[in-house]
This record gives C-alpha cells, structure tokens and sequence, in this order.
C-alpha cells in the first residue's frame, strides 16, 4: 500500500515562517503543506546597500527561497509569493509543473511594485486582435535583460525557473479592444464647418433672422427655418430724397397702416415730393384693407395732378376725396359682407399727406395721424402742422379742458373724423405753409407720436441727419416707438425740404 510522504524536519513554516510543531502536516497560519518540504538552505539572499543582488548560493534541492517582508501588519513575517507558487512536489510525490519566469521590468516610467505584491493573474492566450494594451511598450517584443538591475524583487534571476518551450504561450502584444489604436490612429479630423449658405438672388427675398437664407414659398427660410414676418409686418420704401417705414409693433398681431411716397415734377420742371401714410381704424371691417386703399388712391392722385399744374394745395384736398372713395367701395365687395357683423363698421381709416416743393409745403389730413415740421438748424423752434380729428381736440378746442387734461382722458385717442362709408359729412383738411430755411417734415400715425407727442419730443427723436438720410432716420423713429413699447402700428414717412432736384436720395 502507499505510504505517506516524510514530512521534513522544520521548525518553521517555509511559507509564512509560522512556528511549527512536531507531526504537523499543514501550516496552521497558512495552510501550506509540509508533507514534502525540502530542507531550508543555511542562508537566504540579502539587498546590498547599493541595490545590487548577489547571486544566489546553491541549495541541495536546487530551490531559491524567497525573502519575507519584515512583517505582515500582526507582528509576523508575511511572504512574497504565496504558496502554490513555490516549486515542489504534490502530495502524491510528483514534481509541480514549472512556472513561467517573472516578466520583464515595465519601463522606468511604471513606478516599481512594492515587495511582496502579488503578481498579475495572467489571460489565456488567443488569437493577436487590433487593439491597444496600456500596460504594455510599444514596439516589438522585448527579451528579458539579465544581470543584477533586471532581477526580481527576491533577489532571483528572470530566469532562474526552467522553462519548457511552448509551455506557456507568449501572452499577445495587443488585446483586442474596441478602441482604436491612438498610437497609430490619425487624430480625428475637426469636424467640418456648415458650408455658408450661398446668397439668394437680389431678386428673392432675404431671412430677416439670418440675412443670408432664401425665404420659400411657404414663408420659412431655407437656413435657419425662421418663420418670416407676413409682407406688411414691416415696409420700407425710398422714392428719390423722401423715405417711409412702417411696422407692426410689439402688440397688435397685425399692420393696419400702410403709406406711399413717390417724386414727380411740377409744369417748370421743380421737383416736387409727396407722402401720405394712412392708419386703419381697428374697431372697423378690414381696417388694413381700408388704409391701403386709402394710401394707394391718394398717392396716384397727388403724382397725376402735380404734373397737369393743379396747385399742390389743390391737389391734397382732390387726394383725400379720392381716397375716401376708394375706401367706401370696400363696404360694397362680397368679401366685406362676409365678414361685417351687425355690431361692427365698414371699412375706415385716417389719413395725413404732405406735398413739398421747392418753396412750399402742404398738409392735408382727416383723423389724428399728424405732420411735424423739424428744421435743420435745431437752435430754431419745430412745429406741429396739423390738428387731430379728435376728442381732446374737441376739448381743447371748446375750452373745456386743457392739452394736458384732454390727452390724459381714456377717450383722448377716439376720432371724431375718418375715411368710411359711415363717417360723417368728409371735411378734408389742407393748410399750406412757407419754411423760410431748410427741414424735415416727419408725416405719422399716432403709433409714433404717442411717444413723442410735442414738437420738441418729436424733433430730440429726429436723428440730425434726416433730410440727408430719410430712410435711416425714418427706421430710427420706428425703433424709437418700439423701445418706448410699440403699442401700435407705427409708420412714418420723411420728406426733406426744400424738395432737393431729381435724382438726389439717401446717403
């Protein structure tokens, strides 16, 4: 029968140095099995002072002993290797299989494991795989370097385990990962800029949001997908030296003001400007309909009669009655009915024009929208040209109330003379007047003047370069009512005086 192994005269366990007593087959400490443990040799390696390993001294059995730390946390020698790292025999008697030297030394850069570290378990070998191993040099494979300065931390040299060829597969350079190799994998490109969108044709439309986009048919831009403002949110137009612009506000969903500017010529030959700027009545039918009606039918009568040598004053008061036909036709088209409820009025609006020349202005108004008269020299007094078709107006009038009282009333804005087929008997207003030096007039709906009401409010508004740049000037008295609130429509229009010859406009 077989016999059990002798177990080896040690008063220590190789292991953990564990004492040991008489007949123990297991470590008590460990668990190591001392069943066949050969003899310790008479010394162990030391560390020099100057780092270097002397070479190990030759044991019986052949066997190099590694060196404990001095202590394991609890007062006792602990060990480098564990115990199944140490060649010997099984409990049978049959010799260990062989381990694989210890790999190399990292680089320099790797900071150095501490004594007694434990080493790295390693992977079951497989097919090499693209990838990248950070705990591995680039470059080809490196062999180990003998000599003092490569051994182990125990003093043993890389090889001092035999090894069979093939044994024990080169574990792979790579691991197959699935990040790309950064050692070899270009940077990644910067991502690529949007191309500029290319610029729509003059003749389209542009983004109001973007500036660069073309605006399509559904009124959406092509760029940036900004719904665009409907077509009379916001006008601007410039005839020669005079410019108007008009804007819907910040309040009302909708632009019941609409204008038109233009130049011709007098009999002689003098330039002649005219503007009129139409304000629709919101308590009406088809308030925006009226006041374009109105604005478009004034306009063509002013440039049709000026050049036959009607007199401009003449003229004014013709424009008004063809603008208050033109809004009276609306209350009588099918589309008016649809929409006309009992409780509402036909289609109305207010007007106020301006015709200037080289000597003469003229105003002609029906409602509250006004004329201010800016001169360039601004040591000389502006003037408001025309008087409101109003309730304060009524007010101040019959000295009932002051200015101040009359236009601080809830019913200060409520018109008492308009452009429909229900107003009352049309009374056109007209004044003519003489400027002796040179000016601006500004024609607007009280959208502008509810915020620059006096004369001088309107002139501190009017940028000094008006009558040289009228539509700078005209899109700077809309931003001023727009700061102030935009609670309504605004629209203004800007005719330089005298009116400067044929073909001069903005700077």
């Amino acid at each position: 029968m077989s016999q059990m192994p002798q177990q080896a005269a040690v008063s220590k366990c190789p292991s953990c140095e564990e004492p040991l007593e008489s007949g123990d087959r297991f470590c008590g400490a460990c668990g190591y099995d001392l069943s066949a443990v050969p003899a310790r040799p008479d010394d162990s390696p030391t560390i020099a002072l100057n780092g270097a390993v002397p070479p190990p001294s030759s044991a019986p059995d052949g066997v190099d002993w590694p060196v404990a730390r001095d202590s394991d946390g609890f007062g006792r020698p602990a060990p480098v290797h564990a115990a199944a790292e140490v060649p010997g025999t099984d409990s049978g008697g049959s010799p260990l299989p062989p381990h694989p030297p210890a790999a190399p030394p990292m680089p320099s850069a790797a900071p150095p494991m501490p004594p007694g570290t434990p080493p790295v378990p390693r992977t079951a070998p497989g097919p090499a795989a693209p990838g990248v191993r950070f705990d591995h040099p680039a470059g080809p494979e490196q062999e180990p370097v003998h000599g003092p300065e490569a051994g182990r931390e125990d003093g043993r040299e890389p090889d001092a385990y035999p090894r069979e060829p093939d044994a024990y597969p080169r574990e792979p350079d790579e691991y197959p990962l699935q990040a790309p190799d950064p050692r070899s994998a270009a940077a990644p490109p910067a991502p690529a800029a949007p191309p500029a969108p290319a610029a729509p044709p003059a003749s389209e439309k542009v983004c109001v949001a973007c500036r660069a986009g073309r605006v399509d048919d559904d009124g959406y831009c092509e760029n940036c997908g900004h719904a665009q403002p409907r077509e009379r949110d916001h006008m601007e137009q410039e005839s020669g030296p005079v410019a108007a612009v008009s804007d819907r506000g910040l309040r009302h969903h909708r632009n019941e003001d609409a204008f038109s500017v233009g130049c011709t010529a007098l009999p002689d030959g003098a330039p002649a400007s005219v503007a009129i700027v139409c304000d629709g009545v919101s308590s009406a039918t088809r308030p925006d309909d009226a006041s374009l009606a109105a604005s478009r039918a004034a306009g063509e009568s002013l440039l049709a009669a000026l050049p036959r040598g009607t007199h401009p004053q003449q003229a004014m008061h013709d424009a008004i009655l063809a603008a208050s036909h033109a809004v009276n036709a609306l209350a009588e088209e099918p589309e008016t009915a649809r929409e006309q409820a009992p409780h509402q009025n036909a289609p109305a609006c207010t007007l106020v024009g301006a015709v200037v020349t080289a000597g003469l202005l003229v105003v002609g108004w029906v409602g509250d929208s006004r004329v201010y008269w800016v001169p360039v020299d601004r040591s000389a007094p502006p003037a408001r040209l025309t008087e409101d078709d109003s309730w304060a107006a009524q007010m101040v009038a019959a000295g009932l109330m002051s200015e101040a009282e009359a236009y601080a009333d809830e019913r200060a804005h409520a018109i008492t003379g308009w452009l429909g087929a229900d107003a009352y008997e049309l009374e056109p207003h007209t004044a003519s007047f003489k400027p002796d030096r040179p000016g601006v007039v500004v024609v607007c709906t009280d959208g502008l003047w509810n915020y620059a009401e006096s004369a001088e409010e309107m002139a501190e508004a009017v940028p000094l370069d008006a009558a040289a740049r009228p539509l700078h000037s005209a899109r700077v008295l809309v931003g001023h009512a727009l700061d102030g609130g935009g609670h309504d429509n605004v629209t203004v229009a800007l005719v330089p005086f005298p009116a400067p010859p044929q073909g001069a406009g903005s700077a």
